[in-house]
């Protein structure tokens, strides 16, 4: 029987094996696996389809997908209750999202039937019940008015029919951190404007490999720079994209938290900019960079170490200025806390936890970056290339409509 690699053994669907069922492809796949073995191995989650776990051994395979077979268990997927609501009135709702979750179900999955959603349900699938359980908790907690009825009125019995939420921008499935939902079809309409203007306020916090320093990275980013991923383009095609970096706290010369806020929003946008400054974000299996002169993240990040911890936006009915910030989750903590006594004697700049959540109101940007140049530092020593990862680049956008 063949043996999964280290990192996992892939495999790609072609014509003649769409429409199997993943059991059956698996067997023929791998030399000598009985059927058991085979249900063994997708019920125990050590086989990802697209890069998310599918634990259907019925599941029919479609001609381009890939299917990797995992060398440990992977670890089970968010559920409902590792969903923070942050804020939530009858016009919107802010989330903190964690890691592993897709935001919303991506076109090709949508006419999905309903046994397969639920093998990895999306945050917009799961979030109109998280509301329902909050709002519903809430009540119960409030004080009930002295000689009235209880909160809520009658009890309901039966099952409701809970209204969904509208996503107005995504981030990645590895990335954590807070999104807002619009719980209304106006104010769908006025949050995604905002996106699409780039007027809401998004401030992100990374670690990246190298020493990086302050600085704005400006390029136009399209679908394909020429090996099939996304990319800055060389001449004038593509959408212009900033992002604003500020170094936080330097782990010697080898890795730095960094802040970035961005101006504009297109898919991947920080992870491409830092991995072609020279320094991508540790985790990181799809960018590496430069082109030619890849790196090796030896931080040992468990996924892409990039959290969305500040976002602001106008509220779509009372035109208040909301701002929302989110700490950072305990993975990226313990992984500071580890590469801190990696860096311990070594050179670099410390700054104190407080001031990551702190502002830098002397930078013509608002977020203490200089003056504008197109690299956040120059690209490190060459070294032998991240693993390229093995699914399709099939990211999130920013905001719904944009590139």
């Amino acid at each position: 029987m063949t043996k999964p690699k280290s990192t996992g053994t892939v495999f790609h669907v072609g014509g003649g094996d769409a429409r199997q069922t993943l059991a059956g492809f698996l067997r023929a796949k791998l030399d000598g696996a009985s059927w058991s073995r085979v249900q063994k191995l997708v019920r125990s989650r050590h086989v990802m389809i697209h890069g998310n776990i599918c634990t259907d051994v019925a599941r029919r395979l479609q001609d381009g997908e890939v299917v990797k077979v995992l060398p440990e268990a992977a670890v089970a997927p968010p559920r409902a209750d590792d969903v923070k609501i942050v804020h939530v009135d009858d016009a919107v709702v802010v989330v903190e999202k964690p890691a592993g979750l897709t935001t919303t179900r991506h076109a090709e999955e949508r006419d999905w039937p309903a046994r397969r959603r639920q093998v990895q349900p999306t945050l917009d699938e799961l979030l109109p019940s998280v509301v329902q359980r909050f709002i519903d908790g809430r009540s119960r907690r409030a004080p009930t008015p002295r000689g009235g009825p209880p909160r809520g009125g009658q009890e309901r019995t039966g099952p409701r029919r809970l209204p969904p939420v509208r996503a107005v921008h995504r981030i990645d499935r590895e990335t954590s951190g807070l999104l807002v939902f619009a719980r209304t079809v106006p104010a769908e309409r006025i949050l995604a404007e905002q996106f699409r203007a780039h007027t809401t306020q998004r401030r992100y916090l990374a670690i990246c490999v190298g020493r990086v320093e302050a600085g704005t990275i400006i390029s136009n980013l399209v679908r394909d720079r020429g090996d099939g991923r996304r990319g800055s383009a060389d001449g004038e095609e593509g959408k212009r994209s900033v992002t604003h970096v500020v170094p936080v706290e330097h782990f010697g010369n080898d890795y730095t938290l960094v802040e970035c806020r961005l101006e504009t929003g297109r898919t991947h946008q920080i992870r491409i900019h830092m991995a072609e400054s020279g320094h991508p974000v540790c985790g990181e299996r799809v960018y590496s960079a430069p082109r030619g002169a890849e790196l090796v993240d030896r931080s040992q990040a468990a996924r892409v170490a990039l959290h969305a911890a500040d976002l602001g936006f106008v509220h779509p009915v009372t035109g208040e200025e909301m701002q929302f910030s989110s700490p950072l989750p305990t993975d990226i903590v313990l992984l500071i806390k580890r590469l801190r006594g990696l860096g311990a004697g070594r050179r670099g700049v410390r700054r104190p936890p407080a001031r990551l959540q702190e502002a830098h109101p002397d930078s013509p940007h608002g977020d203490g970056t200089p003056s504008e140049h197109r690299s956040a530092g120059p690209p490190p020593e060459m070294a032998p290339p991240l693993p390229a990862d093995d699914a399709p680049d099939v990211g999130d956008d920013d905001h719904l409509d944009a590139d």
